[in-house]
Parts: C-alpha cells; structure tokens; sequence
C-alpha cells in the first residue's frame, strides 16, 4: 500500500540560508506502490486510446522511409532540447549545433549549459541505441544512462550514483518541508528501481501504457540527486523501441509534454495516490496520468509525421537550387545538412566520403546557391550552416507549442524561439 512517512528534518546551526530554514521541521516522503500491485484491466475506453496512439505511431514508420537515419538523429536532437529545457536548460537548437560542431572540430567553446544538453543528446543516444536493445533492462542500465547524461553536467561526481539522501521538488533549498513533493527515502529506492526494471521487462500489457506507467514510477522514485526528469524521458523512448512502437524514431513527447507543462505535472501528482492501488483515487489518478500521456504521444508523433513532410519538401527545394551531378560530394551532403545542420570541412569529407579538395568545393557551390552561409570570420575550424534548417525546426517548436498546431491564431503556451524572417 502506498504511503506518506513523516519524518522530521534535524536542525543544523551551521547550515547556510536563514535561520527559519535552519529550524527543526515536519515533512512527508511519499513511497510508492510497486508496479506489480497495479491491475492493468483497461476499460474500453483507455484501450480504444491505445489502439489510436499506437496507430498514430505507426504512421510515421510508414512506406516513406526517405533519409530516415538523417530525420531520425534531427528528431533525437529535437527532443533531447525540449527535455533539457523542461528542466530549464535553455539552449536554441542551432546555439547547440553550433556548440557541437566546435566541439567535435577540437575547437574551445566555453559554453556549460550547451555541454549539458549534449550531455542529454548523449544519454538519450545511449538509451535508444543500447539499452532499448538488451535482452532485460536492469537497473545497471539506468545507471548507465544517468552517467551518459551527466558526465557533461556541473555535477560529474554524482553521474550514475544512486541517492543516498533525501531529496525533494520545489519549496527551498535547505529542508523539504515546503516541498512540493518528497520522494521516497533512500532506504526504499533500490527495492524500488528493481520492480521498475521487472516491469518494464515485460511484454503482456500494452507498450505505451507500460511507457507512461514506468516514466511516472520513474519521476517518482527519483533515484537521483539530479538529472531525474531527462533520465526518465529518456526512459519513455527505451520502453516505446523494445516495444517495436518506435523503432526508427524518437516521437518528441517532451515537446507535447512541455507545452502542456502544468497538467504534465498535475497527472503525475495524481499518480501519486495514498492506499491500496485498487482505490478510486488510485484508479482515477492512473487513469488522469495515461489520459495525458497517451494524448502527448499522439501529438508527438502526429507533429513528427508533419515535420519529416517539411524537411523532404526542404531537400527537394534545395536540389532545385543546386541540381547536383549524381553521386557529387554536393549530392550526398545535401540529406546529411538535415542531421547536421552545422558544419567543418572535415565534417563534409566525413559525411560524404569526399576528399578535401571534392568538399571545398560542395562548400562553394552550397554557399553560391544559398543552401550554406558561412559562421564568423575565423578561418581556423570554419563552420558552415544551413540556416533553413533552423527555420524549418523553429516554426515546428512554435506549432508544438500550442493546442492547435497554429501560432497565427493562439499564442504559444512555453518558450518558444522568435522567428527569423528570411
């Protein structure tokens, strides 16, 4: 049975912050039901809900399959900068393309923040590409996705670590007390990440109910002292490729979820019942937290459909404007810009294969025709980017952020980036 436990937090004189913060007081640590003490009965509505988001799903693994590695790794950038930024890392995408193509040419780009979102970017590569595809999900594998994520981060000492103390969410950074929510206390959370890891090793329940179900107990089990929010996202995408649902790529559920941010956060307190899990609250908080869910994925999905459409209709505008010879350095680096929006003459003599002299010149004629303009005026680690790209992701995130889908009749609901006029 789920529970709240009271606790009280000892007083410290040396502990920095105010004095009524240094003050003994009472808190209240939620610890959760174990996954398996969940009947998984779904009402006929709930399963006509999952029939819908995993068709949705479907579609984007469709016939059309063209450059599909390429919108694939733009798709994994796109969410890994919406999760990061649900945790209020604000990095605009090409800021972060910018930043890798330095990093990768061995240029210095002091820039923390962008280190961080690729720390994510890391993570969520190492969770698709690796974890979806053991055999069974241990918790060894969760730990291994939180050391991707914060092996960049400015806590590189707790990467991978479970917590041993408490933790919380909001109220101050001194006591739990005006927490907005505790989590379990570090003696439950092993016992707990186990149930975690048995249930998403199962295959008898619907794969998006066991995604939504998992990153909830996920958020809050909250393993971690930080990087919980975009483990657990990560987590979502690991369960949804084992799942065979996403198998080529990464629906933005972040974006979906960011944009309907207070509700994202609601459904998970909801989730978070008291008592026996065959409650009413316990039925109709479950139920409120897959309702939310499985909407974000729809949108997610629908709005990747949406974008893959945009971005095929850039390449074809592009190749009008350059007509490449088939097989050129020019024709092969023209789908790779989609991926790698930013780039170093090395960059285009590995994507394409060319030899240096062969990609000077797919440069030029890019920049001639408008396809690439150069970045600064340093000659050393040159880099060259394909500012339609970032337009075409900047009018995706500003659509996402809002219900309709249109930034011209409702104002976005989150952050979103201006738009450049072109």
């Amino acid at each position: 049975m789920s529970q709240l436990i009271t606790s009280i937090w000892a007083s410290s004189q040396d502990a920095y912050g105010p004095r009524r913060h240094r003050r003994p007081c009472e808190y209240s640590a939620y610890v959760p039901d174990p996954l398996s003490a969940h009947s998984l009965e779904l009402s006929a509505e709930l399963a006509a809900d999952v029939v819908d988001t995993e068709r949705t799903l479907a579609t984007f693994g469709g016939s059309d399959t063209h450059n599909l590695e390429q919108l694939a790794r733009f798709l994994l950038r796109a969410e890994a900068v919406a999760s990061s930024k649900i945790e209020g890392l604000q990095v605009s995408s090409r800021r972060l393309a910018r930043h890798e193509a330095k990093v990768e040419a061995g240029a210095h780009d002091n820039d923390a923040t962008a280190d961080a979102v690729l720390g994510n970017v890391k993570a969520m590569n190492y969770a698709v590409d690796s974890v979806a595809e053991v055999e069974h999900v241990t918790v060894h594998h969760l730990l291994e996705v939180h050391a991707a994520l914060m092996e960049h981060s400015d806590r590189p000492e707790i990467a991978g670590l479970v917590r041993t103390q408490q933790n919380w969410i909001g109220g101050n950074d001194f006591n739990p007390c005006q927490a907005a929510f505790v989590p379990p206390p570090p003696e439950y959370v092993n016992e707990l990440l186990e149930d975690l890891c048995s249930f998403i090793n199962r295959d008898d329940l619907p794969g998006t109910i066991q995604a939504g179900m998992a990153h909830a107990q996920f958020e809050t089990i909250h393993p971690f002292a930080d990087g919980n929010g975009r483990t657990g996202r990560a987590l979502i995408h690991v369960i949804l490729k084992r799942r065979g649902l996403a198998k080529d790529f990464i629906p933005p559920i972040s974006l979906a979820l960011a944009t309907r941010a207070t509700a994202y956060v609601e459904g998970l307190s909801k989730f978070r019942y008291v008592g026996e899990p065959t409650s009413q609250a316990a039925l109709e908080g479950l139920r409120g937290w897959l309702d939310l869910f499985l909407s974000a994925t729809r949108r997610a999905a629908a709005d990747a459909v949406a974008l893959r459409a945009d971005l095929i209709d850039l390449e074809s505008d592009w190749r009008g404007k350059v007509n490449p010879r088939k097989g050129s350095a020019a024709d092969r680096l023209l789908p790779q810009l989609i991926a790698h929006p930013v780039v170093t003459t090395d960059d285009v003599m590995r994507l394409t294969g060319a030899g240096r002299s062969a990609a000077f010149a797919a440069i030029e004629s890019l920049i001639a025709t408008e396809v690439l303009q150069p970045v600064g005026s340093q000659q050393r680690y040159r880099l060259f980017e394909a500012p339609r790209v970032f337009e075409v992701l900047t009018d995706y995130e500003r659509a996402s952020a809002t219900e309709s889908g249109n930034t011209r009749g409702e104002a976005p609901k989150r952050v979103v980036p201006d738009r450049r006029r072109r």
